[in-house]
């Protein structure tokens, strides 16, 4: 089993940036793909960027160029770097993890980060 906790996450205005991070926990092999979905009002969820801890990196098409996925393995950490935020980004962000990027889930009861972005 693995367990997350989600920091980071807030109220920003359009164009600023935010980091998220999400420690893992619990059995490594369960967290050799770390993540993030997120989920808009209305929308279905959605992957917004996923790294593998070899570094194998996969991104939304909506978001790439503007976030940047990153993972500290020491610290069984990973990060999520958004820049230049736009008011569709607004959405609950959950951390999710995986033995593989196509296998990552978000753990039952992951609260997800709220992030807010104004226009």
């Amino acid at each position: 089993q693995v367990q997350l906790v989600e920091s980071g996450g807030g109220l920003v205005q359009a164009g600023g940036s935010l980091r998220l991070s999400c420690a893992a926990s619990g059995t490594m092999v369960s967290f050799n793909a770390l993540g993030w979905y997120r989920r808009a009002p209305g929308k279905q969820r959605e992957l917004v960027a996923a790294i593998t801890s070899g570094g194998t990196t996969t991104y939304g098409d909506s978001v790439k160029g503007r976030f940047t996925i990153s993972r500290d393995n020491a610290k069984n950490t990973v990060y999520l770097q958004m820049h230049s935020l736009k008011p569709e980004d607004t959405a609950v962000y959950y951390c999710a993890a995986g033995t593989h990027l196509l296998t990552l889930r978000v753990p039952p009861g992951g609260q997800g980060t709220q992030v807010t972005v104004s226009s």
